[in-house]
């Protein structure tokens, strides 16, 4: 098991089968850098053309379509203390009849919010624009809005969308101390990371979280012959399924129909048991709303599963 330090030089806009940047073991921990949506680097410094940016890919050892790749989240920390966010709810999150009266930007600022990050308090404060909201300062929970491992068949997907092979998700929980699970459809699974936001409310309805470049420390596995459909992850709380489609309900019918087979398959659980179970304790949450594919996540306490 070894610790990896790595600094990037390129970064891609689209998940893909592109050349690794590192050949890594199961059991191995990377340490690295993700830049902001815009491309900008801890220094603040536009180093790479805007769209999610991700780092990688990282080329897991022994991994083969059919298995499954577990990545843990140790770590994500703002490794500055700029960040910059949407000001207006994005349009297809309101009433047609409402549309108008969003607060659309000036002209060549699409993403006019200001935030101070202050990683070590824990804090980010809206500088600009000023509102009646005053001094406005809230809680960080650092999380990756986009990350994924190359889709089958060979595509290249972009990095502004989502799909089976995980990518814009802007899933608030996907923070450090999460597992995630992928379905690896290449050689070596091919894992990016990116789009680091310092704090998000469910959805991203404004277009953006506050969008940070970041620290990131992650520790891969490989789950030999397992098969999964859609990314899964657990916290310490909760087991979760993860859907991306459009409309909203094809998203929630994929996030569903994968919890639904983890429990048959993995829990022991009948159908009729764990559909049961599930009519009357699953929990959901809302990923991204804003991009071509939108995000459901159907939860699952622990305290109700005993595998």
């Amino acid at each position: 098991m070894t610790t990896h330090h790595f600094t990037p030089t390129h970064y891609h806009t689209a998940i893909g089968t592109y050349e690794p940047v590192l050949h890594i073991a199961p059991g191995d921990t990377v340490v690295t850098t993700c830049v902001d949506a815009g491309g900008y680097d801890a220094t603040n410094t536009q180093i790479t053309p805007h769209g999610n940016p991700m780092t990688g890919p990282f080329f897991v050892n022994g991994a083969e379509p059919g298995d499954t790749l577990v990545v843990r989240l140790d770590r994500i920390t703002p490794n500055r203390s700029f960040g910059w966010s949407g000001t207006m709810l994005a349009a297809n999150t309101v009433d047609p009849e409402f549309v108008p009266e969003l607060p659309w930007p000036p002209k060549g600022m699409p993403f006019p919010g200001e935030w101070h990050v202050d990683a070590q308090a824990g804090t980010a404060t809206l500088i600009k624009p000023e509102t009646k909201l005053g001094r406005l300062t809230l809680p960080i929970r650092p999380m990756l809005g986009c990350f994924g491992v190359a889709p089958q068949r060979g595509q290249a997907i972009s990095t502004a969308t989502s799909a089976e092979h995980g990518g814009n998700m802007d899933y608030r929980g996907f923070v450090a101390g999460v597992t995630v699970y992928l379905p690896v459809s290449a050689p070596g699974a091919l894992f990016f990371l990116g789009d680091a936001h310092a704090i998000q409310g469910d959805g991203e309805i404004a277009a953006t979280g506050v969008e940070i470049s970041s620290d990131v420390q992650f520790t891969v596995d490989v789950q030999k012959g397992r098969r999964i459909n859609w990314p899964r992850g657990e916290n310490a709380e909760y087991i979760f399924t993860v859907g991306n489609a459009r409309p909203l309900d094809q998203a929630l019918q994929h996030a569903t129909t994968e919890m639904a087979r983890w429990l048959q398959e993995e829990y022991d659980l009948d159908p009729v048991g764990a559909q049961t179970l599930m009519g009357q304790v699953v929990e959901y949450d809302l990923g991204n709303m804003y991009d071509p594919a939108y995000t459901m996540v159907c939860k699952m306490a622990k305290k109700w599963l005993v595998k």
